[in-house]
């Protein structure tokens, strides 16, 4: 399950990295036509605190991957948070900015998947008072 997590988050870090380069470029993200990504990576959800939300993300992902090598319980709640996140951001596409960018419904999509994993992974692990530490 492990690797699955770091595939899904290597999924989410590319997409991240990507819009990112599309913010700092100045560039229209590709789209497939049925989506208006140029609309929401323009929108004012597009940042947090003057930070882009495409930086949050390759943030975010990189610290999942990092959280594989620590605590389950890491992974797990930092899955929660960027789940939470993507959820809050596709509601802001879907009621405010009135447009659906595919490369956030992908990320939004690995973030939930990334969850669900991290959620069956720590109710595999065995219970914190009967972990050694090595």
């Amino acid at each position: 399950m492990r690797r699955a997590i770091a595939g899904l988050a290597l999924i989410g870090l590319a997409i991240s990295i990507y819009l990112t380069f599309v913010h700092f470029a100045d560039v229209k993200p590709v789209c497939t036509g049925i989506s208006d990504c140029e609309k929401v990576q323009t929108s004012d959800y597009a940042e947090l605190a003057g930070i882009p939300v495409a930086v949050l993300g390759v943030a975010g992902y990189v610290a999942i991957l990092a959280s594989l090598w620590m605590r389950v319980e890491v992974t797990v709640l930092l899955a929660y948070v960027a789940a939470g996140f993507s959820a809050y951001l596709t509601w802001a596409e879907l009621f405010e900015i009135e447009a659906i960018c595919q490369w956030c419904v992908a990320s939004a999509l690995a973030s939930l998947a990334i969850a669900v994993l991290a959620t069956l992974l720590a109710l595999r692990a065995p219970p914190l008072h009967d972990r050694t530490l090595s």
